[in-house]
């Protein structure tokens, strides 16, 4: 696994051991990030259930102007460190070993300014996306122009999310998840 595009192309990540994480693989990387490209450039970019960071370092080599990248495993989020210092990614990215739920509070009073782009990776067939989806809303992280991307498996619902107040946009399958991108409704698209 590597960074793809941008001022730390090339550069290998290391991935936490154990079976615990589901890196994303370089090619839905890719794919992902040139459906993003336009998007993220000088934009916050959260990477919540990190992982590895891979997501949000690669946002950060894209353009973002920085990256949240949250996990609470230890394994997780030694990796994570080891990640930022290979990129020399330390002064636009932080890492926020927590519940997302809790980290998302963090984030809430430490955001700089611009729409955010959040992507997701909990553990596919739980519904962990949903509670995280509700509270991007409840602490006004979100806006009109923010963008989210959950990853889940083929058979993955996000339908539910209407009910927190987005709107599924498109899906983008591969072969055994896809990712399905979502943004927040307009004020007035509000019932």
């Amino acid at each position: 696994m590597r960074i793809i595009a941008g001022t730390a192309r090339s550069i290998p990540l290391e991935t936490p051991p154990g079976l615990d994480t589901r890196p994303t693989t370089d090619r839905i990387k890719e794919t992902l990030f040139n459906m993003l490209q336009f998007e993220i450039v000088a934009r916050p970019f959260l990477d919540l259930f990190a992982g590895s960071g891979a997501m949000g370092l690669e946002a950060v080599s894209r353009g973002a102007s920085f990256a949240f990248l949250v996990d609470m495993g230890r394994a997780q989020a030694d990796c994570i460190r080891k990640n930022i210092a290979r990129c020399h990614f330390e002064d636009r990215t932080r890492l926020i070993q927590k519940d997302v739920l809790a980290a998302l509070k963090d984030i809430a009073q430490s955001m700089q300014p611009g729409s955010p782009v959040v992507f997701m990776d909990p553990p596919y067939d739980k519904g962990l996306e949903f509670p995280v989806l509700k509270k991007l809303q409840e602490l006004f992280i979100l806006d009109e122009e923010s963008l989210v991307v959950v990853e889940t498996s083929l058979k993955g619902d996000l339908s539910p999310a209407e009910a927190y107040g987005y709107r599924i946009i498109k899906e983008k399958k591969y072969k055994n998840q896809k990712h399905v991108f979502l943004e927040p409704r307009k004020k007035e698209e509000n019932p």
